[in-house]
């Protein structure tokens, strides 16, 4: 008899940090900027990375000083996750907080941090760097990213 996975288990605000940090897939989607309708509250997602974001392995590259470094990145905590509308449709901690299953490219399915990769789920090699960019010209980047519109669909 299989135990079922401790995500299927244990309530968010209940897991551990260790539990809690493994939900994060590392697509680095979150790490990228976005436009938000002011009137309708529609996201946009841009291919404008994070100057943290490291664009090959789509994990930070200063993880522990992040909100010094970068005031308006957002802990990702079980209270954030229960109010964000922006988490991409594919990430570990929305799929948790509206009671799905991870995907089987999750490092916690494959058992493989590069299947996300594989998946061509993550952001990897497909950003420009938010330094090169004046903010004005960020409608110049928007882009489309897998599952956003069977999702939106869904929602």
């Amino acid at each position: 008899m299989s135990e079922l996975p401790f995500w299927k288990m244990i309530p968010m605000e209940q897991m551990s940090s260790r539990q809690w940090e493994s939900l994060c897939d590392g697509c680095g989607r979150c790490c990228l900027n976005k436009l938000e309708d002011w009137d309708t509250g529609e996201i946009a997602w841009t291919n404008i990375a994070c100057w943290l974001l490291d664009g090959n392995s789509c994990r930070c590259r200063d993880y522990d000083n992040r909100q010094q470094l970068v005031p308006d990145c957002i802990a990702l905590t079980p209270e954030t996750v229960r109010q964000l509308s922006w988490l991409p449709p594919t990430c570990g901690y929305r799929l948790i907080r509206e009671g799905r299953d991870l995907y089987w490219w999750h490092p916690l399915v494959s058992g493989d941090p590069h299947t996300v990769h594989e998946a061509g789920i993550s952001v990897r090699s497909r950003t420009v760097a938010e330094e090169d960019i004046p903010i004005e010209d960020y409608e110049d980047y928007l882009v489309d990213w897998p599952f956003e519109e069977v999702f939106a669909e869904q929602d």
